[in-house]
């Protein structure tokens, strides 16, 4: 049995006919930007995330950029985030000018290790950029003491962590500003790019929207250099239809989440089964949402070949950190400055998780690491 690391057309099929009405209710009305679609979908977002306000942009990418440049990031200023991420986290602190203060990440979470933030403060510093990679928040309780005692500002990389809690907390609302993705394989993913960004502070908010239209307000009259950071109405339209089942879906991603840990301790390949595979990590306190399921395993790059050759899809999530990115090597930065993250760009692989997969085709992807295992 083959299994792809996502199938999106399973998600689509029940939603067909309302997402077509969407889309047609878009065309008749010929407003393609801004408009009703675009102020529901950051009303329903804003109450779905608990923030005061939710602000839709062109994607994940753009919503870090826009929240740099709304809190005036720039030449001569430092901004700490992990090495380990999707690259637009550490790219786009460059693009505004900033330059990125890398920290090593917590082995067990994969996420930014507080202690190497801590240690990475300076006078320069102007923001701190946790990323809640995979669906699981990053430390904020400590992070949140360690930007307060410095006074400077979070920023929430939460492309991959909508609808996921800390402590009771929302991702998103725990900082400044909290940036998030709608690529078509999140949780909530549009039909192409999109991204949003949410803050209580209503002054970032309005500098946001402006921001993300070239800074005109009123047309054609620039109070700022922004850019187009807009997103369109049919993508709005269409996440306006899959919003309503975001939790449900969530909850089926957890599910599965749940039934791997159980498949691959009876399997025997777990390390809490004497194997060696690590399973994600589950803090105590924090919802996982599970964009991603994340395993590690030595010698990945050859079970992944072998899963590869048995039909099942995976991911490396992410293979090279920031601090070994050739466009980065101006940083100063050395192979070994982060042995967690280097560590763990070769050990994670990504295995499938949609919320649609079905108990028989996990079966599958555990008994076929085992095969490529042993």
């Amino acid at each position: 049995m083959s299994v792809p690391l996502l199938d999106l057309q399973e998600q689509y099929r029940p939603l067909r006919e309302d997402i077509l009405a969407a889309i047609a209710r878009v065309c008749d009305s010929q407003q393609f930007i801004g408009g009703p679609e675009i102020d529901g979908l950051e009303r329903e977002l804003a109450a779905f995330v608990g923030a005061p306000h939710a602000v839709g942009v062109s994607s994940g990418t753009d919503a870090l950029l826009v929240a740099f440049m709304a809190l005036g990031i720039g030449a001569g200023d430092e901004v700490i985030a992990p090495t380990f991420s999707f690259f637009a986290t550490a790219g786009c602190i460059v693009r505004v000018g900033a330059t990125p203060k890398l920290v090593d990440i917590d082995p067990m979470t994969f996420n930014v290790d507080p202690e190497g933030v801590a240690r990475a403060l300076s006078p320069r510093t102007r923001a701190i950029v946790p990323v809640h990679l995979y669906g699981l928040c990053a430390n904020m309780d400590r992070i949140g003491a360690i930007a307060a005692s410095a006074a400077v500002p979070i920023v929430e990389d939460a492309a991959q962590a909508i609808g996921a809690c800390h402590h009771g907390r929302q991702a998103g609302t725990m900082g400044a500003v909290g940036c998030f993705s709608f690529f078509p394989s999140k949780n909530l993913g549009a039909f192409g790019d999109g991204g949003f960004v949410t803050t209580a502070d209503e002054r970032l908010a309005r500098e946001m929207r402006l921001l993300r239209n070239h800074g005109a307000d009123p047309k054609y009259f620039h109070q700022r250099v922004g850019g187009n950071f807009r997103l369109d109405a049919l993508q709005a339209a269409v996440l306006r239809v899959k919003l309503p089942h975001l939790q449900r879906w969530t909850d089926m991603r957890r599910a599965n989440a749940d039934r791997y840990d159980r498949l691959l301790a009876e399997a025997g390949l777990s390390q809490s089964a004497g194997g060696p595979v690590v399973v994600p990590s589950r803090p105590a306190g924090s919802t996982h949402i599970f964009n991603q399921y994340v395993i590690r395993v030595p010698g990945r790059d050859v079970v992944r070949e072998r899963l590869t050759a048995n039909g099942i899809g995976t991911e490396i999530y992410y293979p090279v950190p920031f601090h070994l990115q050739e466009c980065f090597s101006t940083l100063g930065y050395r192979k070994g400055d982060f042995p967690e993250a280097e560590r763990a760009a070769a050990e994670v692989l990504a295995l499938p998780i949609y919320g649609e997969l079905r108990p028989e085709q996990q079966a599958e992807v555990v008994e076929a690491l085992a095969r490529a295992i042993d």
